[in-house]
C-alpha cells in the first residue's frame, strides 16, 4: 500500500486509486458518492440525511459535521434528530417533495441502531406504504451489534426489516458500503420501496484495525507501512 493511499485528507474526494476508509468514513463518503454518480448520470439531486447515533454508528453524526464544506459542495443536507422516529418522519417528508426547485429529486438516508429501527417502525411502515418517487429514493442505514459489544441484548435487523417490507443489503466492509449504497438507491427507485443496509460492528470499525496494525508495525520495525495481500 503506497503512502498516497493513506492520505486521509483526500479519501472523500478521490475517484480512482486506493483510499483507506473505515465503516464510518465510508458512510460519510456515501452521500457524496451518490451525488457524483447522479451527476454522471445526468440527474440533479440533493441528499437529505437524518438519524440518531448509536453503536456501531456512534460518531457518524459528528463525522458528517466535520465534513460540512464537502457536504455543501455535494448538495448533502444533514439534520440530526432527537430520536429515530422523528428522523424517519423527516426522511419520509423528503420523499413527498414534488418538483423540488432546481432538482430532479431528493435521496433520503436514515441512520440508527437496531433498537431505533424497532421504535421507528410505525413511521417507516407508513413511509414505505406511501412509496418513493422515481428520482428520489430512501435508504435505512441500520447499525447491528450481534456480539452485544455496547448493547444490552444482541441485535439483528433482518426480521424487523422483512416485517416492514424493506429489502436489506449486507455490506461486508467499506467498499461494499459504497457499492451497495449506490445499489440501494437504485433498488429503492426501481421498487418504489425503502431499502436497508445492515452495518455490523466489525465493518464499521475497520479503520481502527488499520491504525492498530500500523502502530504495532512502527513499534516493532520503525516503519508503519502496511501491505495488503489478497
Amino acid at each position: 500500500m503506497g503512502r498516497d493511499a493513506l492520505d486521509l485528507a483526500s479519501r472523500f474526494d478521490r475517484d480512482s486509486g486506493v483510499a483507506v476508509l473505515g465503516g464510518i468514513a465510508a458512510l460519510v463518503r456515501l452521500p457524496m458518492q451518490i451525488h457524483r454518480q447522479e451527476a454522471r448520470d445526468g440527474r440533479r439531486t440533493a441528499t437529505f440525511v437524518s438519524g440518531y447515533e448509536g453503536s456501531p454508528l456512534g460518531g457518524y453524526d459528528t463525522a458528517l459535521a466535520r465534513e460540512g464544506e464537502r457536504l455543501v459542495a455535494h448538495a448533502v443536507h444533514h439534520r440530526p434528530a432527537v430520536n429515530e422516529e422523528l428522523a424517519a418522519t423527516a426522511v419520509w417528508g423528503s420523499q413527498q417533495v414534488r418538483d423540488p426547485e432546481g432538482l430532479d429529486g431528493i435521496v433520503g438516508l436514515w441512520y440508527g441502531k437496531a433498537p431505533g429501527l424497532d421504535r421507528a417502525g410505525d413511521a417507516i411502515r407508513h413511509a414505505n406504504t406511501m412509496g418513493v418517487p422515481p428520482s428520489g429514493g430512501a435508504v435505512l442505514l441500520v447499525g447491528d451489534d450481534p456480539a452485544c459489544k455496547s448493547s444490552t441484548i444482541p441485535s439483528a435487523s433482518e426480521s424487523t426489516l422483512a416485517d416492514l417490507s424493506v429489502p436489506v443489503l449486507v455490506p461486508s466492509g467499506a467498499q461494499d458500503v459504497l457499492t451497495m449504497g449506490l445499489h440501494a438507491v437504485a433498488l429503492s427507485r426501481f421498487s418504489g420501496a425503502w431499502t436497508g443496509m445492515k452495518i455490523v460492528t466489525e465493518a464499521a470499525q475497520l479503520a481502527a484495525v488499520f491504525v492498530a496494525a500500523a502502530a504495532e508495525a512502527r513499534a516493532a520495525f520503525g516503519d508503519g507501512a502496511l501491505y495488503l495481500e489478497r
